[in-house]
């Protein structure tokens, strides 16, 4: 049989899936503090000015020596041209739609908002520190947490010396805020 009718395999349909990326809540914003724009943007640039280009000069090598169908850096480096070019689309979305928070300017620095850091004493009086971030910039490692989590969104609004209902799959729990701060204004980076 002819290879133009014959299905692709799914191995190479499944490079077209979109893969999952964090999700905003309808109708919310996209908020970012300015350094994880940064970070985002320089992401973006890279990849239109440095790796998308090496990838197109690889596949185009590839590409000239011959048969296709069994080159493996022609292969590679197509999959690879695709997952560059799904994040550069993704990108692109998320910085259009974001709203960047100058949290170093915030007033009422004994009260929760987005960009804030903050001291917290667990159920269990654990001492937690968490910093309220955007959904892109997530790194639990690092106690960097969306402000759509469930810790942050019962953080948000609280003062220092508050006690606030966290809801969890487990039940209520309280938490104790203990402390709050916000970068510097010429410290945020």
């Amino acid at each position: 049989m002819n290879k133009a009718f014959v299905k692709e395999s799914s191995e190479d349909n499944d490079d077209d899936r979109d893969i999952a990326q964090p999700e905003m809540p309808a109708g919310a914003k996209n908020y970012i503090t300015p350094a994880g724009y940064r970070r985002l943007r320089d992401e973006l640039l890279h990849l239109i000015d440095e790796a998308r280009p090496e990838v197109v000069r690889l596949v185009s090598w590839a590409a000239s020596n011959g048969d296709r169908s069994e080159n493996g850096d022609y292969i590679y480096g197509k999959r690879r041209l695709r997952e560059i070019d799904r994040r550069i689309r993704f990108l692109t979305k998320r910085l259009d739609l974001a709203e960047v928070v100058e949290s170093s300017r915030q007033e009422n620095v004994d009260q929760v908002f987005f960009g804030a850091t903050v001291d917290y004493a667990a159920p269990d009086g654990e001492l937690q520190t968490v910093t309220i971030v955007g959904v892109d910039e997530v790194d639990l490692d690092h106690g960097r947490v969306s402000w759509i989590s469930p810790v942050a969104r019962a953080l948000l609004k609280a003062r220092i010396g508050e006690r606030v209902v966290l809801h969890t799959p487990a039940g209520q729990q309280f938490i104790d805020v203990l402390d709050v701060k916000y970068p510097a204004p010429d410290a945020a980076t």
